[in-house]
């Protein structure tokens, strides 16, 4: 006979408990109120949805506390700025890895350069105002391609992966993949000065030297829609992360929102005294940074549309750029300065300043590295910026490591879930709320947009009968009959409403009568 072994019991049963501020961190907007009891698919919908929202922001909660990495800013000794802190300090104090992500390409011979960082950080690519193009491997330093496409090049911008990018030239637009192989000439989109892509809807936002804004569908390689602005030229833009909205800046001062579903501006926000020359939105969609001919710098809250900032540069910024970690950049001639907390605590002074070869062209921060890639007269410079970049990365969204093989599922998966044009909005979460509106509302919208009422019963028309039963008495004698077989139904339901109504006024007076005498037990003190 074998003696049992007692076991022990959990002194922490159940699952592990979440802080609470860790909760809010992943919270994924309020939820909504549910449908009525009635409409019991669309309620049964609605809790599976927010179930699994709720399961996905507790593991995310979890999850959050084994992530490796933590995001680090320089300090300086004891009465030492950081701005005075020069590159080649910071090179030789960092390890060969993180030293060699410090470089310059002299390319002045078709410069000043605009660029882009691919969405996973790992691949450059540089434009050339006098048609040198070519993207590499900026890490490994491999060359992808490389050519001179003969005339003057406005923009490059990578599309939804490294394999693909677009080149505003001077006339037209123009894709190639990453071999420099031309594979389409656009030639609606003509005279394009800055463009933008939006990679959850495949779409390439491009804003024109003749006041338009045009959105191509890269997916299926056709124009969504082209809106005239009627501001002029349009050479100062961004877009807001957070929901997609495209940002214009005018030579009048404003900055104006855009959704390829209106015609009209969603905002129009009067900004600077003088013309905008840089727009930069955060990722949050927040907070918008500007600068203008005015000499200014300005912050503004897009929630409320109000400025937080406002700051006074000397000569100017030429160029802005903000990084994952809310770092701004700003390039004024041939000086880069990078600022942090813009929006909190009035900044007196730069987190690090550098001394580019030549005019700054365009400034952009790499994605999930402490990297600023300046573009400029004399060809390129990237530079170490430490806590500018995204520590812990997503791996089904942007992995920077990720196969040939891994890129084609990616990119198959994204094309099934690819946002439609028309859910662009101010307010993203909108989408998941319910619609309230009462059924005859949205029959007499229906009634507005078709201008006749589907749900209308037809008017009688008597049947052509043969052998002297059309005469005009026997028309009219069945239409007679029709129209009180009708009424009687209308009747008929009005009766059955009413004793309806009736049935449920008597049991609840009922009710009411039966709780009335009922016995109490101090009934019986009562004389």
């Amino acid at each position: 006979m074998f003696n049992s072994i007692p076991q022990k019991s959990d002194p922490f049963p159940g699952s592990a408990p979440v802080p609470e501020e860790k909760l809010n961190k992943f919270k994924r907007g309020v939820k909504g109120e549910l449908p009525p009891r009635p409409q019991y698919k669309l309620r049964d919908v609605v809790i599976r949805s927010e179930a699994a929202s709720d399961l996905a922001q507790k593991q995310n909660a979890r999850y959050d506390l084994m992530l490796p990495e933590d995001a680090g800013f320089l300090e300086g000794d004891e009465d030492e700025d950081t701005c005075t802190i020069s590159q080649d300090d910071i090179v030789d104090a960092v390890d060969i890895t993180a030293g060699a992500k410090y470089f310059s390409l002299t390319l002045s011979q078709f410069g000043p350069y605009r660029l882009d960082y691919s969405k996973t950080g790992r691949h450059l690519l540089l434009g050339g105002r006098r048609g040198h193009v070519t993207c590499l491997d900026w890490q490994s330093k491999q060359l992808m391609c490389e050519m001179n496409v003969m005339e003057t090049v406005n923009d490059v911008k990578w599309l939804h992966s490294e394999a693909l990018f677009a080149v505003a030239q001077k006339k037209w637009l123009y894709i190639y993949d990453n071999k420099g192989i031309e594979l389409h000439c656009i030639r609606k989109f003509n005279d394009v000065l800055r463009m933008q892509f939006l990679p959850y809807h495949f779409l390439l936002a491009t804003a024109s030297a003749t006041g338009f804004l045009q959105y191509l569908d890269v997916s299926v390689g056709k124009e969504v829609v082209a809106i005239c602005t009627k501001a002029g030229r349009l050479d100062v833009m961004a877009h807001n992360p957070h929901n997609a909205i495209i940002h214009l800046g005018h030579s009048n001062g404003t900055v104006t929102l855009w959704t390829p579903n209106q015609r009209e501006p969603l905002v129009k926000m009067l900004c600077h005294q003088g013309g905008v020359r840089s727009v930069a939105v955060d990722k949050t969609g927040t907070y918008m940074v500007t600068s203008g001919m005015d000499k200014k710098l300005k912050v503004y809250d897009i929630r409320a549309y109000r400025p937080l900032q406002s700051y006074f540069l000397p000569a100017g910024a030429s160029c802005l750029s903000l990084s994952q970690r809310g770092l701004l950049s700003a390039a004024t001639g041939d000086i880069v300065q990078v600022y942090r907390d813009v929006w909190g605590i009035p900044v007196t002074k730069p987190y690090m300043a550098h001394r580019a070869k030549g005019s700054v062209w365009g400034v952009h921060f790499c994605p999930f590295e402490d990297v600023l890639g300046v573009g400029h007269g004399e060809g390129f410079t990237s530079m170490v910026v430490p806590g500018a970049g995204e520590p812990n990365f997503d791996g089904l969204d942007a992995n920077p490591y990720r196969s040939a093989k891994q890129r084609q599922e990616w990119e198959v998966k994204a094309l099934l879930e690819k946002i439609q044009p028309e859910l662009i909005g101010l307010d993203p979460s909108q989408l998941s709320q319910v619609d309230h509106s009462t059924w005859e509302q949205r029959h007499v919208d229906r009634v507005q947009v078709l201008g006749f009422d589907p749900l209308a019963k037809e008017k009688f028309t008597p049947r052509l009968k043969t052998k002297g039963r059309s005469s005009s008495g026997k028309v009219e004698k069945r239409k007679k009959q029709v129209a009180h077989e009708d009424q009687r139904d209308v009747i008929r339901q009005t009766v059955e409403d009413r004793m309806k109504i009736d049935k449920e006024r008597k049991e609840k007076e009922k009710k009411k009568a039966a709780a009335a005498g009922q016995k109490s037990a101090l009934d019986r003190f009562r004389k």
